[in-house]
């Protein structure tokens, strides 16, 4: 999740003016390779549609983007209460309970699951406790006010840091797993 040094993660309005792109080798392969240990992509609708077409778009233009193939090949998962039907390709639509829908992809048999933000989708899923690894990508901004994704939260959540790196682009990778308690 991409966010600013003091914890927002969209405008407002959700926009993402604010994020920094400076990549660098290091940064690009830190990015691979979380798309690599997963096999599953899972995204809120309202990221979704941002997020799908750019990546198609870019791997259909640009076939040797580091990841942009990858990210159009992964096979998604798109929850939404509003869509009917997929456009996207290799996606799927979950409609159901977000808790057991996660339970259902977590019993399958494969990689990791990745998700990709969005403010609203991530807080959901903090809420309900089902993220086992937290990757907080953070952009060397701040502003007055904006989205964030703790917010829901009803309970102080402990977590035990993995990994923190700062990468040449100017951007820190602050990892963690939750404590469970």
């Amino acid at each position: 999740m991409q966010m600013t040094i003091n914890g927002y993660v969209g405008g407002l309005n959700g926009e993402n003016d604010w994020m920094t792109w400076n990549p660098d080798d290091e940064f690009i392969a830190f990015l691979s390779s979380l798309i690599d240990s997963s096999d599953t992509l899972l995204l809120g609708r309202k990221t979704a549609e941002g997020i799908i077409p750019f990546w198609e778009s870019t791997a259909e233009k640009n076939p040797a983007h580091p990841f942009a193939k990858k990210i159009a090949d992964i096979p998604k998962v798109v929850f939404t209460k509003t869509l009917d039907k997929s456009t996207w390709n290799n996606t799927t639509l979950a409609k159901g309970n977000l808790a057991e829908e996660i339970a259902r992809l977590k019993k399958e048999n494969g990689k990791d699951i990745l998700v990709f933000g969005g403010a609203d989708f991530v807080a959901s899923l903090i809420k309900e406790r089902l993220i086992d690894e937290y990757h907080l990508i953070i952009n060397p901004t701040a502003m007055g006010n904006g989205m964030t994704i703790f917010n829901s939260l009803d309970r102080i959540e402990k977590f035990t840091p993995i990994q923190s790196k700062l990468y040449p682009g100017g951007k820190t990778v602050l990892s963690f797993t939750p404590k469970n308690e």
